[in-house]
């Protein structure tokens, strides 16, 4: 590798480089940096090596996939079972329990306003009270929701 601007030299070795950069949501200019080359020689890389561009957006669509997950989970609610050592009777034992975590009203808007842009959008010419509904209609859904794990 060379300077930033002078011309480079690709190595197949910079695919798994880049590919677990991108797993961590590294842009085109933050891969430049690591790899110290310009942002065009990286545009370059992905347009004429197939193995380079397959790394990059292999590595985005992961990366991309498990925020979506995450996201999801926030907007729909989930448990999480975490363990722990505990005293017991005297003796140190491992203690699970489970933990909710409820709906988020604001990750739902965020998901449904981005998967479903034709009914959740957030438009100028959408009147303001569209937007007071759906954001009822979310947290009477997520207090359902609340409600219903109770039981």
């Amino acid at each position: 590798m060379t300077a930033m601007g002078r011309p480079s030299h690709f190595d197949p070795e910079l695919c798994g480089q880049a590919h677990n950069y991108c797993l961590l949501g590294a842009t085109n200019d933050e891969l430049a940096d690591f790899f110290h080359v310009s942002p065009r020689t990286i545009d370059r890389w992905i347009a004429e090596r197939a193995d380079f561009g397959d790394a990059v957006r292999s590595g985005r669509v992961a990366a991309d996939a498990r925020v979506a997950r995450a996201l999801y989970g926030r907007a729909v609610g989930y448990d999480r079972t975490v363990g722990r050592m505990a005293v017991v009777a005297g003796e140190l034992k491992p203690v699970t329990s489970t933990i909710h975590y409820p709906a988020n009203v604001q990750a739902c808007i965020f998901w449904l306003r981005n998967r479903r842009r034709q009914t959740w959008r957030d438009a100028p010419n959408d009147p303001p009270s569209n937007t007071v509904s759906n954001i009822a209609v979310l947290e009477a859904a997520a207090e359902s929701v609340r409600h219903h794990d109770r039981d």
